[in-house]
């Protein structure tokens, strides 16, 4: 007797994975038809100029935000025509709140608003990503493995045909002396090396079938984050590999240790940890720490550290800016070219400072927004862990610890920073997502019968 097959049902397809790649596209075109010369960029803005944007960007930018709109209406409307529930709807709302509060209120009620249609790209965006199901996340990962692959390599081969185009040879800040600072085809290194350690966790989460470009694409992720000489990126994936091996194996490890029958492996793993804890205290009570903190503090290096690379005096201005208006803050021109002319200050393009930048530029309201936001994204993101095999809990880690010294959750607009966001936003609405099963091709076109 022939058994009658679940009815299975075929989850959304769309081109929500195309959003990412598309993103990326536009900030790779724009360097590169920049033609920049990254040894002199920074003196450039110090001047009052900045980087050369062609006059094809513009319409280049017009296509990308245009189908970024198209793929986020077909989402929108198709899951509003087969009434799906929301996968993740604390995550929806919060993600809506945190737009009104922080790019909507200061723009119609800040010391100076500013209204452009630009601002409603992020919460389109967003809100289609919070729509993704489970087999989304699989496109959109694999997607965006594959665009910041290719990126990478695009800005290594770079580095030999144009190398003032993506080398900072007169960069004298690094721990690495008389080695350039690699940029890429990014806008900055920094925000390379937050590239470089999204694509090693997309990787991670979802390796290439064949072992050659897994192998490649782990030694080009990890070249590029030590080469681009963020700090904050060799910490942030430091604590985002911890994570996500105390995920994928920490129980299985704490088992092994448990287990009577493993006793060696138990015995390694103790001795290691005694080996860990004696190394740590040996160093405490013999090495003078304090003699050589003072001797650090004493170069220009621990200056710049103490004074977070000049960044106390922006968090000066972005507390000016929030106490003469605490409630909606200056609004969206925050640190834009008037501004930072007006206070002598060309280089703060933005607070360096999650917290501050948001306090200023959208006041008190808008900071209570982001704590919520915040914390909705982190619980959710441990929640989720497990289920995404530690992705969530490494984004999440690597948006916080970005937070510190630049602005990842800026929504006004997409750019740069939108990127690991978007990813997480994706990664934690599938989590919540309903799981779908999907048909096979032959079923879908009718040729498909179940299994006698």
């Amino acid at each position: 007797m022939t058994r009658r097959a679940d009815h299975p049902v075929a989850g959304p397809q769309g081109f929500l994975h195309w959003m990412l790649p598309l993103m990326l596209t536009l900030v790779a075109v724009t360097v590169l038809l920049s033609g920049r010369d990254l040894s002199q960029m920074f003196a450039d803005l110090a001047q009052g100029g900045g980087m050369y944007l062609h006059p094809a960007v513009a319409w280049i930018q017009r296509g990308v935000s245009l189908l970024l709109l198209l793929i986020a209406a077909e989402r929108l409307l198709n899951h509003v025509a087969m009434r799906r529930p929301l996968p993740a709807p604390l995550l929806a709302w919060a993600f809506i709140t945190y737009w009104c509060a922080t790019v909507a209120a200061p723009a119609l009620f800040g010391s100076h608003p500013q209204i452009s249609h630009e601002y409603l790209y992020s919460l389109a965006i967003g809100l289609a990503a919070l729509l993704a199901t489970e087999a989304d996340r699989e496109r959109v990962l694999a997607a965006a493995r594959n665009a910041l692959f290719l990126f990478l390599v695009a800005g290594a081969l770079l580095a030999a045909v144009v190398p003032s185009m993506v080398l900072d040879t007169a960069y004298r800040q690094g721990m690495l002396p008389g080695v350039p600072r690699f940029g890429g085809l990014a806008t900055h290194p920094v925000a390379l090396g937050m590239f470089a350690q999204t694509f090693l966790l997309c990787l991670w989460a979802r390796p290439f079938q064949r072992r050659w470009l897994n192998v490649l694409g782990w030694v080009l992720g990890i070249a590029v984050v030590f080469f681009a000489q963020s700090k904050t990126s060799w910490i942030a994936f430091f604590l985002c590999s911890i994570a996500m091996l105390a995920v994928r194996h920490g129980a299985g490890v704490w088992r092994r240790i448990g287990d009577p029958r493993e006793g060696a492996f138990g015995i390694v793993a103790c001795l290691g940890a005694i080996v860990l804890t004696a190394g740590a205290v040996a160093l405490f009570l013999f090495a003078d720490l304090g003699a050589e903190a003072t001797s650090f503090l004493d170069t220009a290096e621990g200056a710049q550290l103490m004074s977070m690379t000049g960044r106390d005096q922006i968090w000066v201005i972005a507390m000016e800016e929030w106490r003469a208006s605490p409630l909606f803050g200056y609004g969206p021109g925050l640190w834009d070219d008037q501004f930072r002319a007006a206070i002598n200050m060309p280089n703060a393009t933005n607070a360096h400072n999650q917290f501050m930048d948001t306090l200023a530029r959208s006041g008190g309201i808008g900071a209570a927004a982001l704590v919520a936001y915040a914390a909705v994204l982190l619980v959710l993101s441990v929640r989720a862990a497990r289920a995404t095999g530690g992705l969530s809990l490494a984004l999440a880690i690597a948006l916080a610890l970005r937070s510190i010294s630049e602005v990842p959750l800026l929504i006004f607009g997409y750019g740069t920073e939108f990127f690991t966001h978007l990813l997480l936003l994706v990664t934690l609405a599938s989590a919540g997502a309903p799981r779908v099963h999907v048909l096979p091709a032959a079923a879908r076109h009718g040729r498909w019968r179940p299994v006698s």
